[in-house]
C-alpha cells in the first residue's frame, strides 16, 4: 500500500468531515472543466453573433471539453507562471484547429470569476438540501414531543415551563431563516460573463467593430449558456467581492444556528434529559469508560466557530479591493470560499445525524420538573386560595415564608423540595386540590398548540414547496 500521503498535511474538512458531493464541487476537475465550458460558451456565442469562428472549431472544443491533460497544464504553468494561460495552452494542444480562438477577447477573470459563481451556486443548492434534511428531522421530533412538559430556562435558571417539542421549534425556526437566506443568495447570484479586463468590455467592443448591441448580446448569451438569467450590472476586473461577503455571511448564519442547537444539546446532555445518538460500540472516553460525551454536538460547535470566523475573512477582502482590482484576494479566496462551504456541509451532515437520532429521557425531565414545579405553581395556588375566600396579602406572605424555608432545605441540606408538603400542612391551603393544581400540563401555556400551528403554517408548506428534496447521502465518518 502506498502511504506517501501520510507524509503530507491533509485537510480534515475533506478527509473527515465534509461530503464527497461538496468536495467534488470544489475539486480541481470541476473547476477546470467549468473553465472549458466557459471557453466553449464564449466561442459559441461569438460564432452566433458573426465573428469568424467555424462550427468545426466549436465541435473540436466540445469534443475535448472534459478531456483535460492535467500533466500538460501543470508543465505549462511551471513555465508560464500563469494558471489560466497554462490551461489555454493545454486546451489548444488538444484542439489545434481551435487554438487561435480560445479565450478570444477574454481576461483571466472571465473563467476564474464566472467559475466561482457557478460553483457557489451549485454548493448553495447542496446546502439548501442539507438544511431541509435537518428541518425535516427536527419537525418529526417536535411533533412527537409537542406535549412533553419540561423546564424552560432563562439565564440558564429554571423559568416558566415549556415542552420539549416547543424548544425544538426554536431550533427549526433558526434553520428556516438560514434556508431562506441560502435560497435567496443562490437565486440572486448573477454571472460576471464577458465584462473584459477592467469591466469596460473594450476588447469585445473592438472584436465587434464598435457594435454595442452585439457586445451586450454576447454578455447575455454567455450568461444564459451557463445557467444565469442576469449579469452584474457593472464590475471592475472581478465581480463585486461584496457578493462573496454576503454568501459567506449566509453560511456564517448557518453556523450560528448550528452552534446554538448543538450547545443546547450539550447542556441538556449534562442534565441527562436528552442525548445525541450514541452507537453500540462507540467509546466516549479513553480513560473514563462510562462516559457518553456529546462528541457530535461538540464537533458541530468546533466547525461552527471556524465558519463564523471565515465570514469576517470575506468581509476584509471586500473592504480591501483597490480601485478596479487587486490580486491579494486570489490566494485568500482559494482558501476561504471552498473551506466555508466544506465546513457548512460538514456541520449540516452532523446536525441532520443528531436531529434524526435524539434520545429523550422523560423520567429525568419529569424529575427535574417536579423539583421546581412547587415554586412555579405558587401563583396558581395563590389565585385558587383567594378565590376560595382567603386574604390575598396574608396568603402571599404565607407562601413566601414556606417557599424560603423549602429553598433552604434544597440548597443547604440537599434534600428534595418539600414546599408542596408544607402547603398541604397549612390550614390556609389544606382545602385546595393541590395535586390537581400541580399537573405539569397546566403550566406550559399554548406550547403544544404552538408546535402544531408552527408545523402546519410554516414548516410543512416549506417542505412541500421544495418537494422534500433529499441531499446526497453522506456518512458521519468519525
Amino acid at each position: 500500500m502506498n502511504d506517501d500521503h501520510l507524509d503530507r498535511y491533509s485537510n480534515p474538512l475533506i478527509d473527515r468531515y465534509a461530503s464527497d458531493a461538496m468536495a467534488a464541487i470544489w475539486s480541481p476537475r470541476r473547476k477546470f472543466q467549468t473553465w472549458r465550458r466557459l471557453w466553449v460558451a464564449l466561442a459559441e456565442a461569438q460564432f452566433e453573433l458573426g465573428l469568424p469562428i467555424r462550427a468545426e472549431q466549436i465541435a473540436q472544443l466540445r469534443a475535448h471539453q472534459d478531456q483535460i491533460d492535467f500533466e500538460a497544464a501543470a508543465a505549462y504553468e511551471r513555465k508560464l507562471r500563469h494558471d489560466v494561460m497554462a490551461h489555454v495552452h493545454a486546451f489548444g494542444d488538444q484542439c489545434p484547429d481551435a487554438r487561435a480562438i480560445i479565450h478570444w477577447g477574454a481576461t483571466s477573470c472571465f473563467v476564474t470569476d464566472n467559475t466561482d459563481l457557478i460553483l457557489m451556486r451549485d454548493a448553495l443548492r447542496l446546502i439548501e438540501g442539507r438544511l431541509l434534511a435537518v428541518i425535516g428531522h427536527l419537525a418529526e421530533f417536535a411533533r412527537e414531543h409537542r406535549k412533553l412538559p419540561c423546564l424552560a430556562f432563562t439565564h440558564f435558571q429554571p423559568a416558566q415551563p415549556t415542552t420539549v417539542g416547543k424548544r425544538a421549534c426554536l431550533w427549526i425556526y433558526d434553520w428556516i431563516f438560514d434556508w431562506e437566506a441560502t435560497n435567496r443568495q443562490r437565486r440572486e447570484l448573477r454571472a460576471r460573463s464577458t465584462k473584459g479586463t477592467t469591466g469596460t468590455q473594450a476588447s469585445f467592443l473592438q472584436l465587434f467593430d464598435g457594435d454595442h448591441g452585439k457586445v451586450r448580446e454576447l454578455e447575455r448569451r454567455v450568461a444564459e449558456k451557463m445557467g444565469f438569467d442576469a449579469t452584474y450590472a457593472v464590475t471592475g476586473q472581478t465581480y463585486p467581492r461584496k457578493v462573496d461577503s454576503r454568501v459567506l455571511e449566509t453560511l456564517s448564519g448557518i453556523a450560528q444556528s448550528a452552534q446554538k442547537f448543538a450547545t443546547d444539546i450539550r447542556l441538556l446532555a449534562h442534565r441527562k434529559e436528552l442525548e445525541e445518538p450514541f452507537e453500540k460500540d462507540q467509546i466516549g472516553s479513553s480513560a473514563m469508560a462510562y462516559k457518553r460525551n456529546p462528541m457530535r454536538s461538540e464537533r458541530i460547535c468546533a466547525l461552527a466557530r471556524h465558519l463564523i470566523c471565515e465570514a469576517t475573512n470575506a468581509a476584509h477582502t471586500a473592504a480591501q479591493q483597490w480601485l478596479e482590482r487587486t490580486l491579494d484576494d486570489s490566494a485568500n479566496r482559494r482558501l476561504a470560499i471552498p473551506q466555508s462551504f466544506l465546513a457548512a456541509d460538514a456541520i449540516l451532515i452532523l446536525a441532520a445525524n443528531v436531529a434524526s437520532g435524539l434520545v429523550v429521557y422523560p423520567r429525568v425531565i419529569d424529575h427535574f420538573f417536579q423539583q421546581e414545579l412547587p415554586f412555579m405553581a405558587t401563583e396558581s395556588i395563590l389565585m385558587a386560595a383567594v378565590a376560595a375566600g382567603g386574604d390575598r396579602q396574608e396568603l402571599h406572605e404565607r407562601i413566601r415564608q414556606h417557599s424560603q424555608q423549602a429553598a433552604a432545605v434544597v440548597k443547604q441540606q440537599g434534600r428534595p423540595n418539600d414546599l408542596l408538603e408544607r402547603l398541604k400542612a397549612d390550614p390556609a391551603f389544606a382545602s385546595l386540590p393541590l395535586d390537581e393544581l400541580m399537573e405539569p400540563s397546566r403550566f406550559v401555556g399554548r406550547a403544544p398548540q404552538q408546535v402544531e400551528e408552527f408545523l402546519a403554517d410554516v414548516v410543512t408548506p416549506l417542505l412541500e414547496q421544495t418537494g422534500g428534496e433529499s441531499p446526497p447521502e453522506a456518512d458521519v465518518r468519525v
